[in-house]
């Protein structure tokens, strides 16, 4: 089992590919390491040599945001991989995922258009996983595009385990509804409501931007000009967008692990949320960082970034949206 001592220090593993076998597995395809590893920190090394030292069914949620393979420059991992193999790649870490989920665990993926419809048939379709939802997060200062519509978003898939038992905590997550909002309906139902599916396709048509209560999420990507920002890593995911995944699909104490730390906003998120956290990282100077954000990072500390208005849940400590009195016409 995972070792309970927690500590934020470091640990080292040998680099490489382990592989994989056919079907669901019941334990771990790749060579074992006996050693456990501790929860609360992040670990050094290629998530394929980490994955093994996960005992099977004991993590309530993985969020991955994977390298995209699309020619991003990391400092180490080459994003540049033939497609089959880059898929190939996927199914040896996803199956992993799924092995060491618990039966009601949830699986948060975040992609990019190149392989988002592979990997969504490879994670439902190959490895069994259930598909709650296909979130489009919409995001400002997206990459500037002379030759095509200019791309401001990314897909976040929602997977659990079992389609009957997961993790959904509404009430952290709840909304306020147009009723309250605009029309100040006393029929409105005072908790809100849940995100829907809406989509919005026409930002410019809502002069306040996009309504919360859609799966197109509305959150600012972590600019380099903002206060959250990082700084040595370019494809930094904002605390909030991770709050509101954390607060719905875990329980405060749950373990929330992140097999790609990248920027280590999943990790810090998850200290911050007092949930206990596990991360791999592949490139040492990539891992040096992120253990400087979590040193920084305390449970109950708000999140970086503007919460968005909830009425059922806490956004960094808030009591939620009030409603609003619609203004009297003129006339």
């Amino acid at each position: 089992m995972l070792n309970d001592t927690t500590a934020e220090g470091t640990s080292s593993e040998e680099r490489g590919a382990g592989e994989g076998r056919n079907g669901l597995p019941s334990s771990s395809p790749l060579t074992p390491d006996p050693s456990p590893l501790l929860k609360d920190q992040l670990h050094d090394g290629d998530c394929l040599r980490l994955f093994p030292r996960v005992p099977d069914g004991s993590v309530d949620l993985i969020f991955a945001d994977p390298p995209f393979n699309i020619g991003y420059d990391y400092d180490i991992y080459d994003d540049r991989k033939d497609a089959q193999a880059y898929l190939d790649w996927t199914l040896a870490w996803g199956r992993e995922v799924v092995r060491v989920l618990k039966p009601d665990g949830t699986f948060w993926l975040a992609i990019g258009d190149e392989f988002a419809a592979e990997l969504k048939v490879l994670f439902h379709r190959e490895l069994g996983l259930s598909l709650r939802n296909w979130v489009v997060w919409y995001y400002t200062f997206g990459v500037h595009c002379t030759k095509k519509f200019t791309r401001s978003h990314a897909h976040l898939f929602y997977f659990v385990r079992d389609p009957k038992r997961f993790t959904f905590n509404d009430q952290a997550i709840r909304v306020p509804s147009a009723r309250q909002l605009v029309y100040f309906d006393a029929r409105a139902n005072p908790k809100g409501r849940l995100p829907d599916d809406t989509w919005i396709l026409r930002p410019q048509n809502v002069p306040d931007g996009f309504a919360p209560e859609g799966d197109t999420w509305y959150i600012p990507r972590v600019c380099g000009t903002f206060k959250e920002r990082a700084g040595w890593h370019g494809c930094q995911m904002p605390e909030q967008l991770l709050g509101r995944i954390i607060r719905s699909c875990s329980n405060p104490g749950d373990l929330v692990l992140d097999p790609f730390g990248g920027s280590g906003t999943t990790l810090a998120t998850a200290k911050k949320l007092h949930r206990h956290f596990l991360g791999f990282e592949l490139s040492p100077d990539y891992a040096a960082a992120i253990r400087r954000r979590l040193e920084s990072a305390r449970p109950g500390q708000p999140l970086e970034g503007g919460p968005e208005p909830t009425v059922g849940g806490d956004a960094n400590g808030s009591t939620g949206a009030k409603p609003r009195r619609p203004r009297a016409k003129s006339r």
